[in-house]
């Protein structure tokens, strides 16, 4: 029987390429969004993968909408903990919900889908928990102390997890991506996306498939024997 795989912020960007990618594999993959339902809809008649909506953010959307899936796919075998948002700007300017919403989705995210599918690993003795973090988690970033703070969190929480999982079949590993070449990305002006670019030794940005690769073989059977580690796909850009 195919695992069943959710991919949360899966019918976008990153996560929409780790939806097909995890698909592929031969998983049964549920993508998760929090707004966009013409997109989301778009997505599923393109894809032909199912799209819940909730807000990751929310412990007890999470819990109802894990139940919900269990209920009608199947027992959740693989989380990719992807969405996540930005309220950008220095700490002059940023305000307490910026830093509090960032928190509340990004990090609070892991913990909530963590909550609603870690046990139910734990009793079957086989799960696979991939939490995306950021090279701006370990390396910093001007104007995002709220983004850096959630996604090194995020690594933190991983190294942790993986310790609770560890000897019951449960892996927990995090990637760190670069600057890849979604519609985030896309938003940066021209002349600062120039400098970015400047600074990875491999001269591009990176595509959303290379993230999704790394996410597949960390979900596989063959990566029983990694966990707790960091990937960091960054092109060079940052030596970790």
């Amino acid at each position: 029987m195919a695992r069943v795989a959710i991919v949360t912020g899966g019918t976008r960007g990153i996560g929409e390429a780790i939806s097909l990618a995890l698909h592929g594999a031969g998983m049964t993959v549920v993508a998760t969004y929090a707004g966009d339902v013409e997109r989301a809809k778009a997505f599923t008649d393109r894809t032909g993968i199912v799209a819940y909506r909730w807000d990751v953010g929310d412990y007890h959307a999470c819990q109802d909408g894990c139940a919900l899936v269990e209920s009608e796919v199947g027992p959740i075998d693989v989380v990719v903990n992807n969405a996540g948002i930005t309220r950008d700007g220095t700490i002059l300017k940023m305000t307490h919900e910026d830093w509090d919403e960032v928190m509340r989705v990004n990090l609070g995210g892991c913990f909530n889908m963590a909550k609603a599918t870690f046990p139910g690993m734990r009793a079957r003795k086989w799960g696979r928990i991939v939490n995306i973090g950021s090279i701006n988690g370990q390396a910093g970033q001007y104007g995002q102390v709220n983004y850096a703070a959630a996604k090194s969190g995020i690594h933190g929480f991983t190294k942790a997890l993986a310790q609770e999982g560890a000897r019951l079949g449960v892996t927990v590993n995090a990637i760190a991506p670069g600057y890849v070449d979604t519609d985030m990305v896309a938003a940066v002006p021209g002349d600062v996306l120039e400098k970015i670019v400047a600074r990875i030794p491999v001269g591009r940005l990176g595509q959303a498939a290379e993230i999704a690769r790394g996410v597949t073989f960390l979900c596989s059977e063959e990566a029983g024997f990694v966990t707790g580690s960091t990937l960091s796909i960054n092109g060079g850009q940052h030596m970790y």
